[in-house]
């Protein structure tokens, strides 16, 4: 398989590559958008963010009540092993072809104290036009809500980019009402409140990881 300078032909053959591997949300962003949000030692001649979504299993969710669940925490973690299996993947795709690309694993904190990592995948997302940013903090996509998992390659193939997506959470307040650490309200999110809640779920016997998934089960989009 070779690429082309046909921006588009590119496009559509890493989403049919993607797709096939089991992504059900993508999108490109131009990496001129993200590349001061960059943390750590990323470094190549990007100017291409791909986004590759796994949707979360709504039976895996329905576990979830006020904190999380150990069967959760297993699900989350592997759906991001699948992320950076598919993100490795197509990483070697375009590098069989001449082209330079860079796999961002789906969770990797690079900055403990404010968790982050190398790259904001949410952010990633939303110029990929995989969705809106809620009141919550969370990327809203169309069709699967905030319930996906995100992963993010870094290329220099040529790729068309896509829009993002406008959109609100009108009058809902379902995240509001149910979040265990008051982290969100009318005017957005905390994420401070939000840490000092998931470092203590984190304690948890079986979680030890900073998870909650409280705000993506309760929300109505993409049901």
């Amino acid at each position: 398989m070779q690429f082309s300078h046909d921006k588009a032909k590119n496009y559509e053959v890493l989403k049919n590559f993607a797709y096939e591997r089991g992504v059900r949300v993508f999108g490109v962003a131009p990496f001129s958008k993200i590349k001061f949000e960059i943390k750590g030692e990323i470094q190549g001649n990007f100017t291409a963010c791909i986004s590759i979504g796994v949707p979360l299993s709504k039976a895996v969710l329905d576990t979830i009540f006020d904190r999380p669940t150990l069967v959760y925490k297993h699900h989350y973690k592997t759906v991001n092993w699948i992320l950076d299996q598919i993100a490795y993947h197509m990483s070697e795709f375009i590098q069989e072809t001449g082209y330079n690309a860079l796999p961002i694993a789906a969770s990797q904190t690079v900055d403990w104290q404010n968790q982050y990592g190398h790259i904001s995948h949410k952010l990633v997302g939303y110029y990929a036009g995989c969705g809106f940013i809620g009141r919550s903090g969370l990327l809203i996509n169309p069709q699967y809500g905030p319930r996906v998992r995100y992963a993010t390659i870094l290329t220099d193939l040529p790729l068309k980019f896509d829009e993002p997506i406008i959109g609100d959470c009108g009058d809902c307040m379902e995240c509001v009402r149910a979040c265990p650490a008051n982290a969100i309200s009318k005017s957005g999110y905390d994420k401070m409140k939000c840490l000092a809640k998931l470092k203590e779920f984190a304690k948890i016997p079986g979680i030890g990881v900073y998870i909650c998934g409280v705000c993506i089960k309760v929300c109505p989009k993409g049901r």
